[in-house]
């Protein structure tokens, strides 16, 4: 099976997959910044193979595994989508699906989806003035997590509790054109669940930080082995079924109050940090698993 990974060339889980892979498989590494796609109504019969990276045609791979989201302007991320829902059409596997990805970088959508499906979310209100998210700021209780709808790894999020600094916060980003996205702060015990959804199987483990409420690994959290018992395995199932990706980083957030959080869905996951505290081959479960989908 030849393999398309769209990510950067040094990237640890490039190099990953080419070890699981061993002989069995042929992994090549494409820029997603390169993707390139054509239309000739013309040739559109005889000859599809319209989407590229870097020259080279995305078509001829039995499979496209998306391993990074590089930020872009709008137009950029949009065609990226395109071109990938392009090339799905045509028959290539691409995974995550482009739907699911689109879903799953959006925060609001995302939590929107969530919430759907009838698993519980964090209260959440998401606007573009001041105003609106300082009534936001008292609704939720005067102490809220505010996050970059797009973005990950706990980058550019901040636990707001003073009314003077989320008037500030709030203002730079409404002056940046950007969209306020707000979450009631839920008491915990400093640790989180990341469950790793890879077709049917599910993978977990407990991340724990003393010194920040923030539980990414990214952040100094560290990382331990856990149980996934069926409950866990169905939230992270539907959880991964509401945004539509087979392959699915699920957060599950544990509160003092007895809920278990649905707290984020990423259709772009890594899995450096659960495979060391596992032990488990993960790359070769998620190649395994793309071969049952070819």
């Amino acid at each position: 099976m030849r393999i398309a990974v769209l990510g950067s060339p040094r990237s640890w889980y490039l190099a990953d997959l080419r070890r699981a892979a061993g002989d069995r498989h042929v992994i090549d590494s494409l820029p997603f910044a390169e993707v390139a796609a054509s239309i000739n109504p013309q040739s559109a019969i005889v000859n599809p193979k319209s989407v590229s990276s870097a020259g080279t045609s995305l078509h001829d791979f039995d499979a496209v595994l998306v391993r990074t989201m590089p930020p872009g302007s709008l137009e950029q991320v949009v065609f990226r989508m395109d071109a990938l829902a392009q090339l799905e059409a045509a028959g290539t596997l691409v995974i995550n699906p482009p739907k699911a990805i689109e879903v799953a970088v959006d925060k609001y959508l995302a939590t929107a989806r969530l919430a759907a499906t009838g698993l519980p979310v964090p209260p959440t209100a998401v606007c573009q003035t001041v105003d609106a998210a300082l009534d936001a700021f008292h609704t939720l209780g005067g102490d809220v997590v505010m996050k970059p709808l797009f973005g990950s790894e706990g980058r550019g999020i901040a636990r707001l509790q003073d009314e003077n600094v989320a008037q500030r916060a709030f203002a730079l980003i409404a002056q940046l054109g950007g969209v306020i996205y707000l979450q009631k702060f839920i008491d915990h015990e400093g640790c989180d669940l990341r469950l790793l959804v890879i077709g049917e199987r599910v993978l977990g483990m407990r991340r724990r930080n003393p010194l920040d409420w923030r539980t990414n690994v990214s952040r100094g959290a560290t990382a331990e082995p856990m149980d996934v018992t069926a409950e866990l395995a169905s939230l992270a199932h539907r959880a991964a079924a509401a945004v539509g990706a087979p392959l699915a980083g699920v957060d599950l957030l544990p509160g003092r109050d007895g809920t278990m959080y649905a707290i984020e869905v990423n259709a772009v996951p890594g899995w450096q940090a659960l495979s060391r505290a596992t032990g488990t081959d993960v790359a070769a479960i998620v190649l395994t698993e793309i071969s049952a989908r070819r």
